[in-house]
């Protein structure tokens, strides 16, 4: 099993390709939470995620004669592009195979830093499959995302510069998928101070180790549905697992709609672009998934920020309807002069702004003699959201929300 020794030998050669991340203390969460919350910010990190650090270090320790013959890998995105760089500044050939549907400026990305990619499979265990058969007919060596010693011994690193950073720290809050991540940071925390605690946290729609834990087995799930692609695998590995086990004090999960709010908050609070897969951890810490006390010194761990532009757009759609600023609303009036206006003078009333307004006297769900009006809305708030309906219901207007 890992072991904290390996940790330390993996920071030595990670050193020259890796950042040493920044820790940020956080007013505004902390604030939040009541908690003392400091972001670990590996969106700041070469390639915009963690992963370069595992990769690295498993390049690193390859043959001479397995570098020569080069590397592959599948990714949903991050590991990809960690590969393809620490491959290319070692001199290494490497390709990548990457599901159908992984968001075009991951592949580009991938691309750019000198990796071969094939698209191939719906998510990340289809690729997988794939190259593992470009290992055999091509005699490649397969450098697995997550369950891989060096690969985890190489993510554990940040937690090394997380004690460095901040010795006080309590609790460590961790984006998990196949359970890399977490594996290489819990045995560098608990090999240094054994009283921190180590937080887990899953999507909801890809939670194979909370699953795993409860039967006390690696189980497999049939598919995930989550917007935090770089954590979306149907199974936890056979050796992160049983770190896990061992070292991981908890894990939970969070909706794809709790995570875009902490997405949200991160952009507009934080001013830090976070992927899915990272913000997961911070989403747990907001929504008190797991205890903690005042003023517990917190660590979530934001794990990358290489979102796809298209899933920005609705992951901060769906945190500004989640938080009360964006309401869609559907209504039915009287075909007749003034009656739009009565309408928008109740909105006008109650403070809302209006994004967008679409009219339409031909809808086959209305009567001859009605209009239908649907409305985009910039809201404050739940408690305004429930303000502006209230006054609209009492106005007289048969409202539907929409979004």
């Amino acid at each position: 099993m890992l072991e904290f020794d390996d940790v330390l030998a993996a920071r030595e050669r990670v050193a020259e390709t890796a950042r040493h991340t920044p820790l940020d203390y956080s007013h505004t969460f902390s604030r939040m939470t009541g908690a003392e919350v400091h972001l670990k910010l590996e969106t700041f990190q070469r390639t915009g995620s963690f992963k370069i650090r595992g990769a690295t270090n498993r390049i690193e320790t390859l043959s001479d004669e397995e570098k020569e013959a080069g590397v592959v890998t599948a990714s949903a995105g991050n590991h990809a592009q960690g590969v393809a760089l620490a491959a290319t500044r070692s001199g290494v050939d490497s390709k990548i195979v990457m599901p159908k549907h992984a968001p075009i400026s991951k592949v580009r990305a991938t691309q750019s830093y000198g990796a071969e990619t094939v698209l191939h499979g719906e998510d990340y265990d289809d690729a997988a499959e794939r190259a593992h058969r470009i290992e055999e007919e091509e005699g490649r060596t397969y450098v697995h995302a997550f369950d891989d010693e060096a690969v985890m011994a190489g993510q554990g690193t940040i937690g090394l510069e997380i004690l460095d950073d901040l010795p006080e720290v309590e609790t460590v809050v961790v984006p998990v998928g196949g359970g890399g991540l977490i594996s290489g940071i819990a045995t560098a925390v608990k090999g240094r101070n054994p009283d921190a605690r180590i937080v887990g946290v899953q999507a909801e729609g890809a939670s194979s180790v909370a699953d795993s834990l409860q039967k006390g087995s690696v189980q497999t799930l049939e598919s995930v549905d989550t917007i935090a692609d770089g954590i979306a695998t149907r199974s936890v590995g056979r050796r992160t697992f049983e770190v896990i086990e061992s070292r991981v004090d908890e894990v939970v999960t969070v909706s794809d709609s709790e995570t875009a709010v902490a997405l949200a908050y991160l952009l507009e609070r934080g001013k830090t672009l976070v992927e899915g897969a990272g913000a997961v951890s911070l989403a747990a810490t907001l929504e008190g998934k797991f205890e903690y006390d005042d003023d517990e010194v917190v660590v979530p761990v934001l794990s990358g920020g290489n979102i796809d532009m298209n899933m920005l757009t609705t992951v901060i759609m769906r945190g500004l309807v989640e938080t009360g600023r964006y309401l869609k609303i559907r209504t039915v009036l009287k075909d007749r002069p003034g009656s739009l206006r009565e309408l928008l003078d109740v909105i006008a009333e109650a403070q809302a702004n209006i994004y967008a307004i679409q009219h339409d006297r031909t809808s086959r769900d209305i009567g001859m003699n009605a209009t239908e009006v649907e409305l985009d809305l910039e809201t404050r708030g739940p408690e305004h959201v429930d303000e502006l309906l209230e006054s609209l219901r009492e106005s007289g207007f048969d409202v539907e929300v929409l979004v």
